[in-house]
């Protein structure tokens, strides 16, 4: 009977502590507007990892501790959506060159368009599955998104290191590293988002067949 009542606390506790952290990376992704505005460009790469690193984090103890929950679930999603979306605009608003900007505009259309499909589906009370697989498209897609948008916004920060006087080689091999890493991550990303965004087409589809 006690362990029962303590492993139904531990669950709990854990229930809200992963709705926390969804929490968190949903106030995370609205801060990190202001602080690139105010050029605030440490405190935003530190507060994208951590919402980063939480997303990961979440998932994880939700699992192991069976602390799923609906609203839980809600959080998670536009919590990644927001943290990523959020993010990109504003780089592609700091860095308007075609090759940040177009991939930041595909990637959001796919974004509204997969939203799209979900809230048609769950007119119908069904649920767009997600896919289990460890290595998913759509986990393969997140993770890109994730490094190209921490090695963008640590440009930024370490660009506030250099100075007419710095001699450091390690910081300029960073400043020139960086970017590549950012754009061919960017660009990446955009491809694993379209071959994702036809796997949840094809899963659409069976489903309107399903319905006629």
């Amino acid at each position: 009977m006690l362990i029962h009542i303590f492993i139904n606390q531990r669950r709990n506790y854990m229930k809200f502590f992963v709705n926390f952290l969804s929490a968190f990376r949903i106030a995370a992704s609205f801060a990190i507007i202001p602080t690139l505005m105010f050029q605030m460009f440490w405190t935003t790469f530190i507060l994208y990892v951590l919402a980063a690193v939480s997303d990961w984090f979440d998932g994880y103890l939700a699992r192991k501790y069976n602390a799923c929950t609906k609203i839980g679930g809600v959080m998670d999603h536009i919590g990644d959506k927001l943290l990523v979306v959020n993010t990109l605009i504003m780089l592609s608003i700091m860095m308007p060159v075609w090759f940040v900007v177009v991939p930041v505009i595909l990637m959001i259309v796919r974004e509204l368009y997969i939203s799209g499909l979900r809230e048609f589906l769950g007119t119908q009370k069904i649920e767009m599955p997600v896919p289990k697989a460890r290595f998913s498209m759509g986990k393969i897609k997140t993770t890109l998104q994730m490094i190209s948008i921490a090695a963008f916004l640590l440009i930024f920060a370490i660009g506030t290191l250099i100075t007419p006087a710095s001699d450091s080689r390690t910081l300029m091999y960073l400043i020139y590293i960086l970017p590549q890493v950012g754009i061919w991550g960017l660009w990446l990303s955009l491809v694993a988002s379209v071959w994702s965004a036809t796997q949840y087409t094809k899963t659409f589809l069976g489903h309107l067949k399903k319905m006629k």
